[in-house]
């Protein structure tokens, strides 16, 4: 890259940065829209993008002081290179995953996973120098490790997660000075909301085909 070429690149990088934001974050903001977007509609290629968006928010968190977001970012890449394989051939005879709902046991051992995360995460980062609301900042990280694993197994409540974290974290990026994040994680928000509604239904399609042709779910009143 010649230095002409490089002096291009990093002007709207500079301008991000004058005006509270930097290119790392623009990039996350345009992957991460993409990434859900796509996983609302149960789209395969929602995981490589989320692969490139948990890359860019590693810079974005760790720079800001949000070293448990930051910690989260890669578990996100990893989850991310998990459930691109899962979705694809995670299912019986290793087909594609459906849409199912959470069983209260899947429910108690992710609540119990999410606490122990929580205080786990907050009384080690806490301590560090620069750590940003450590026991939030852990609390909100618990629940989308556990929002985010849900996912890949395609269990419908992971949105209902996602809304209730998602609330939070526009305050949040809010206050830590992040506007083009707050605003992603609004539209996250929008979308978590559109994901569980698109989920839902296509549980029911998914129930509806698998039920028996002579049970209630296939009579004309069902329909």
């Amino acid at each position: 890259m010649t230095s002409t070429e490089f002096h291009l690149l990093s002007e709207p990088c500079a301008w991000l940065v004058a005006h509270g934001s930097s290119c790392a974050e623009l990039l996350g903001f345009i992957t991460g829209v993409l990434n859900v977007w796509l996983v609302t509609r149960e789209n395969i290629w929602s995981w490589p993008l989320g692969v490139l968006n948990a890359g860019f928010y590693v810079v974005v968190f760790a720079r800001t002081g949000l070293y448990s977001d930051t910690g989260l970012q890669v578990v996100y890449l990893v989850l991310s290179l998990y459930g691109w394989w899962h979705w694809l051939r995670g299912g019986p005879s290793q087909k594609a995953v459906v849409v199912t709902r959470t069983t209260r046991r899947t429910a108690l051992i992710m609540t119990a996973i999410a606490l122990v995360t929580w205080v786990s995460l907050a009384t080690i980062t806490r301590r560090l120098p620069g750590a940003a609301l450590p026991w939030l900042d852990a609390a909100l990280v618990s629940i989308s490790l556990v929002a985010q694993y849900m996912m890949t197994r395609k269990l419908l409540e992971n949105w209902l997660l996602w809304i209730a974290v998602d609330v939070v974290y526009v305050g949040l990026f809010i206050n830590r000075q992040l506007p083009l994040t707050a605003v992603l994680y609004a539209v996250f928000l929008v979308l978590a909301i559109i994901g569980y509604v698109q989920w839902h239904r296509s549980a029911a399609r998914t129930r509806l085909a698998n039920a028996p042709a002579n049970s209630p779910e296939h009579s004309p009143a069902s329909s």
